[in-house]
């Protein structure tokens, strides 16, 4: 995929994307990923990175943020704090209330959020990549607060259809690409830190 065609503009931000089947997307996705980390950790404003994985574990397409929270945790990543898991989901109902825990235990901390999204049927099985806040449950109408000041989405179906009934017939085999390619790029970011890191 050519760069231009990676970069969609949406009213004045750039969302990257990349295709998650594609061989060497990880490395792509994940240089993005550290770049754009990197700009804002440069500003000074923040004392760390927080991944808020957004998601349940009771709608298979709906799992992909916990999934991710799940392989990150398994990681025990030490340049990041990660929130959202199998085991602890940050879902539609906790959402808030894991909010107020982000700004009293991580006021300070850049927040990267992660979620499941729909999109055109020619994007399912693509990662992408932004700044500025997510905005959880859109693709299935639910108003929710925004989140996070970078954001990742694994496109999981298609927007054709705003029902959450669509989000449990999406096929597991999508889901796991996703976490897969999303899990391993932003493990290889840490790596990218621990090389930048002084000796």
């Amino acid at each position: 995929m050519k760069l231009l065609e990676r970069i969609r503009l949406y009213g004045n931000r750039e969302i990257y994307y990349y295709n998650a089947g594609k061989e060497r997307e990880i490395e792509n996705f994940a240089l993005q990923l550290y770049s754009m980390i990197g700009e804002e950790l440069e500003t000074g404003k923040w004392r760390g990175v927080l991944f808020l994985c957004i998601g349940t574990d009771r709608s298979t397409g709906d799992s992909l943020g916990p999934l991710i929270g799940y392989k990150l945790k398994g990681r025990r990543m030490r340049n990041a704090k990660v929130i959202g898991t199998l085991e602890k989901p940050v879902h539609a109902m906790n959402l808030e209330e894991y909010l107020n825990l982000v700004k009293i235990k991580y006021p300070d901390y850049l927040t990267v959020a992660v979620d499941a999204s729909v999109g055109n049927t020619e994007h399912i099985g693509y990662v992408t990549l932004g700044k500025g806040p997510l905005k959880p449950g859109l693709g299935v109408s639910k108003e929710l607060m925004e989140v996070g000041d970078l954001f990742i989405t694994g496109i999981v179906g298609s927007c054709g259809s705003h029902d959450p009934i669509m989000l449990q017939s999406i096929r597991l085999s999508v889901v796991m690409r996703l976490a897969d390619c999303i899990s391993e790029s932003i493990y290889f970011v840490e790596k990218l830190w621990d090389k930048a890191a002084p000796v």
